[in-house]
């Protein structure tokens, strides 16, 4: 892996196509009914780091929104870990950064604890509506720690008692 970047990650951009529309889907019954209202399509490339997601995301909107919405909507926005403050969730579950050369791995992967998203060059873009650069902590944000904050979220609302 060391210099070099391979093209192809098997079933990786399938899954990044449609795990979101789960996530933002509805539960009817015992059947969870994916998003309709979002069209996904990604690339993945695997580079050699030791941990971090990092994509290059491309979004366009029914009204777009100003520049200025976006970033005080992901400054603001509380999801039930913050609201309920359980110990694993970030402060601020996305963080954006003004400098154009952030996010990095190296330097922001493990903000609040790794359990933090970030957010980088935002602007508009030529074909889509904005661009930005996302970044996420693999293992502690991913599979490891969001099964973590999963757990508090279900205890923090009762399902083990």
């Amino acid at each position: 892996m060391i210099d070099n970047v391979i093209p192809y990650i098997g079933g990786e951009e399938e899954k990044s196509e449609k795990e979101p529309l789960k996530v933002w889907g509805k539960i009817n019954g015992s059947v969870i009914e994916n998003c309709t209202d979002v069209n996904i399509t990604a690339q993945c490339i695997r580079v050699p780091v030791t941990d971090g997601h990092m994509g290059a995301v491309f979004v366009k909107f029914r009204k777009k929104p100003s520049k200025e919405e976006i970033l005080s909507a992901w400054k603001e926005y509380k999801g039930a870990p913050q609201e309920l403050k359980l110990p694993s969730a970030p402060k601020q579950f996305i963080t954006y950064f003004e400098e154009d050369n952030r996010p990095q791995t190296a330097l922001d992967r493990d903000i609040y604890g790794g359990m933090g998203v970030c957010a980088g060059r935002l602007r508009e873009d030529t074909v889509y509506d904005y661009k930005f650069i996302g970044l996420a902590h693999n293992t502690l944000r991913g599979a490891a720690g969001g099964a973590v904050l999963i757990a508090e979220l279900l205890a923090a609302k009762g399902y083990f008692d």
